[in-house]
């Protein structure tokens, strides 16, 4: 199965973008006669490969290679750079040159930047004097279609080519830092939490996959392109195994009615049924491999905690169970996020309290983390308190606890948790129903400004009192598009397709983000950057 996902039923014209930054990339190539080697910044290489097939690439006697430190070694009498605007790999590209012209290697070089130039990369190549035999170009890569609704600004926010959007709602991830902090129930979502999910797929052993125990890891690729998966994604992940089962259930039973049957024409429907056999297998392989993590009573006994934190409830407890994690030397990203979530429903931790685990986790994990709990600290992510909170306040105003969630059949994105309702949602919810102005005051508990306009008015005042209709002019669904800056997550992303498949619901919404994010991919960034 292509690892670029299907395009064709996204709301908005995605196919259009993607093939515009086809045609950009296509162009760039054919303008360079000769034989020639393309050489891409590893960084880029998952973003391309949402983009367009990489045999597209060298058609032709071109090559390609991922950038390195190591030289270039290429017949082709064309180098083609596409990087970042990044010093170091600038520094690199000089290198290669360099070691060129030492060995007499005479070659033309092509630089294209992602998205575009910058005087301090030139001035790399100037100071490295390999300037003049360069020639610099721009491939101008701004939006990456990560699905038929969601799209990605991995390098740039734009909102150019967007003219049918009737809604734009700005969500700086800041806002609701609680929601990524929580473990993600829904099968995309245990899939990001557990195995990754990177530009669209999965790497896995192959031994999962059911391969030869000796093969090595394998790539399984998750977009709308699989109808299965597109099917049973949002689903809380309980649910999911009970799908996969009844079709597996439903296949074995008819091929033992099918084996005494005289009736071409039934079985011609059930051949049918079996082209859905490999994705039904994949899912099956993978959700078992999930359910070895789900089925453990310390996944259980997590998610208890984390409700129980949610609901401000019993602060000893959840102090302990932190306490406990830390002895047993758990991993430190899955203490720190429940740290970090403990902290921020409580506005912090009262100093006796914060002091204690700040100075066990420096005992446990090893005094090089005072960096990291500075850093955690500077963000608001873990600190001593100084308010009283208003958690409790958030929770009743924008009801983000159900306590009757039905994960089988729900009727609220509350089952995206099993109980919690994303606040960042909710905030979407509000807004497309009656405009921000009717929440007013818990908007004022929440970080950050925030700012309604209806377009058209000459001041930013609050006049935007919600999308004014759920159907354009040519009685089409009207189209929110939602950006998270700062990073989406999975369970987020659910819960708005969940609200338009609702009854009645007549918004089609997109996503856009600078990223797909998780509390792990959060909290590891920050301890990479704290070393």
């Amino acid at each position: 199965m292509a690892q670029i996902p299907n395009l064709d039923n996204a709301p908005l014209n995605f196919n259009a973008i993607r093939e515009k930054s086809q045609k950009d990339l296509l162009d760039i190539l054919q303008t360079i006669r000769g034989k020639k080697c393309l050489v891409i910044d590893p960084k880029l290489g998952g973003t391309l490969s949402m983009l367009i097939q990489f045999s597209r690439l060298k058609e032709g006697d071109g090559e390609l290679r991922h950038l390195s430190a190591d030289p270039v070694q290429t017949d082709s009498s064309n180098v083609v750079y596409l990087i970042r605007p990044q010093l170091t790999v600038m520094k690199t590209i000089a290198s290669h040159i360099q070691n060129d012209i030492s060995k007499g290697v005479q070659k033309k070089y092509f630089i294209y930047f992602v998205p575009r130039r910058t005087v301090a990369c030139e001035k790399i190549l100037e100071e490295e004097k390999v300037h003049n035999l360069v020639s610099l170009g721009e491939y101008p890569l701004y939006m990456v279609p990560l699905d038929e609704d969601v799209i990605s600004f991995e390098l740039e926010l734009s909102l150019k080519g967007a003219p049918e959007i009737n809604t734009l709602i700005l969500l700086d991830r800041e806002v609701d830092l609680v929601t990524p902090m929580c473990l993600q129930l829904t099968y995309e979502g245990l899939l990001d939490e557990l195995l990754q999910i990177n530009n669209g797929a999965v790497e896995v052993d192959a031994s999962i996959m059911g391969a030869p125990q000796d093969a090595k890891k394998m790539k399984v690729p998750l977009n709308s392109s699989d109808k299965l998966y597109k099917e049973i994604r949002d689903l809380n992940f309980e649910v999911v195994v009970q799908v996969l089962r009844q079709k597996t259930t439903s296949i074995k039973e008819e091929y033992a009615g099918v084996k005494t049957t005289t009736e071409i024409s039934e079985l011609k429907d059930f051949v049918k049924k079996l082209n859905s056999l490999p994705e039904i297998s994949r899912h099956v392989n993978l959700a078992q491999h999930l359910q070895s993590f789900t089925s453990k009573p310390s996944f259980h006994a997590r998610l208890d905690i984390e409700q129980t934190i949610l609901e401000l409830q019993d602060f000893d407890s959840c102090f302990e169970y932190i306490e406990e994690m830390i002895h047993k030397q758990e991993s430190i990203v899955s203490v720190l996020r429940l740290l970090v979530l403990f902290s921020l429903t409580n506005a912090g931790l009262p100093k006796k309290h914060f002091d204690y685990l700040r100075r066990e986790i420096l005992h446990s994990y090893g005094f090089e983390h005072m960096q990291l709990l500075y850093n955690l600290e500077k963000a608001g992510l873990f600190k001593r308190q100084e308010t009283r909170t208003n958690w409790l306040s958030l929770t009743k105003g924008l009801q983000l606890i159900n306590e009757e969630t039905d994960t089988a059949n729900p009727n609220d994105i509350s089952y995206i948790f099993s109980g919690y309702a994303p606040l960042s949602i909710r905030l979407v919810q509000h807004a497309i129903r009656s405009g921000w102005r009717s929440i007013e005051e818990l908007l004022k508990l929440l970080p950050g400004p925030h700012l309604d306009l209806k377009r058209g008015t000459p001041n930013h005042v609050d006049t935007f009192t919600g999308a004014q209709s759920d159907r354009v002019p040519d009685g089409r669904r009207s189209l929110v598009f939602v950006v998270f800056i700062g990073g989406v997550t999975f369970a987020e992303i659910a819960a708005l397709r969940f609200l338009s498949s609702q009854e009645g619901m007549g918004y089609d919404f997109i996503v856009g983000t600078t990223r797909v994010v998780s509390g792990n991919s959060i909290l590891e960034a920050i301890v990479g950057n704290s070393g």
